[in-house]
């Protein structure tokens, strides 16, 4: 029998509770919820969400680990089952707009520990004035065309719960280059299921258009904010949309257009 506590619903005569709790979270890892390879969450978040004690979390996996379903190191658990990972980092590279390498193109990315801008700070939830790791990213290729900049701003969600993205705090100083590609493959590795919503406008008498990208985690929590500006010229803005099972994939480079994106067609709500 389960060994239970006073904040654990009383268990079925029939079924242990931390039975019922592994076959949910197999359920989870079957259809996908928990992608193969990905982390779960923590025991104190597991047994929040499911209303048990974390012994009764802990059993569970337990049980799922004796099956082979889940591997647990010390980096925490993982789900086992076969198949492929929702995304692939390829398709999560960080910032919004990061220009693929060209011959003679110009990339810069520092880090900052300062204050976001009001709409920033709004976004994610910051009082104004508290300072967050802000990242800002310049490219241009060897003509100097197809400049973009972007600011990104991080949640304290974000720092919180990605060990990677924390460690930046400490050289945050600006002038040292800071590559954040895979803060996106980061966040999922710590237990994050990422929603983008993106937003274009353009820039009012200037050739250019503005990409504003939004990311949300599984409960709806606030983790970073991206502005990207891209100098347009007269080439034409083709943003595509397709509807995938899961998050969405941003879509390849095209070599006419300054900005191709997959559209929040995928993000659950």
């Amino acid at each position: 029998m389960a060994r239970t506590t006073p904040h654990d619903p009383p268990p079925s005569e029939s079924e242990p509770l931390y039975r019922r709790i592994a076959a949910e979270l197999l359920g989870e890892l079957r259809d996908g919820t928990i992608p193969p390879g990905e982390r779960l969450p923590s025991e104190r978040r597991l047994a929040g969400r499911l209303g048990v004690s974390r012994e009764t979390v802990r059993q569970s996996l337990e049980l799922l680990r004796r099956d082979g379903l889940v591997t647990t190191d010390r980096r925490g658990s993982h789900a086992t089952l076969p198949g492929l990972p929702v995304e692939t980092p390829a398709s999560l590279t960080f910032p919004v707009g990061a220009g693929a390498a060209a011959p003679g193109s110009v990339a810069r990315a520092t880090v900052t520990w300062e204050a976001p801008r009001p709409d920033h700070a709004e976004a994610l939830g910051l009082a104004p004035g508290r300072p967050t790791l802000v990242h800002r990213y310049r490219y241009a290729t060897a003509d100097g065309q197809g400049l973009r900049t972007a600011v990104t701003s991080f949640s304290a969600v974000a720092l919180a719960e990605v060990e990677e993205l924390a460690r930046y705090r400490d050289r945050a100083d600006g002038t040292a280059a800071a590559q954040l590609r895979r803060a996106y493959d980061w966040m999922r590795r710590a237990g994050l299921t990422l929603h983008h919503r993106d937003a274009i406008t353009r820039i009012a008498s200037a050739p250019s258009v503005r990409v504003t990208r939004q990311v949300h985690d599984q409960y709806a929590r606030p983790l970073e904010i991206t502005d990207l500006v891209v100098d347009a010229h007269q080439e034409a803005l083709v943003y595509e949309f397709t509807l995938p099972g899961r998050a969405a994939t941003p879509a390849p480079e095209s070599r006419r257009s300054p900005v191709r994106r997959t559209a929040d067609a995928g993000s659950r709500r």
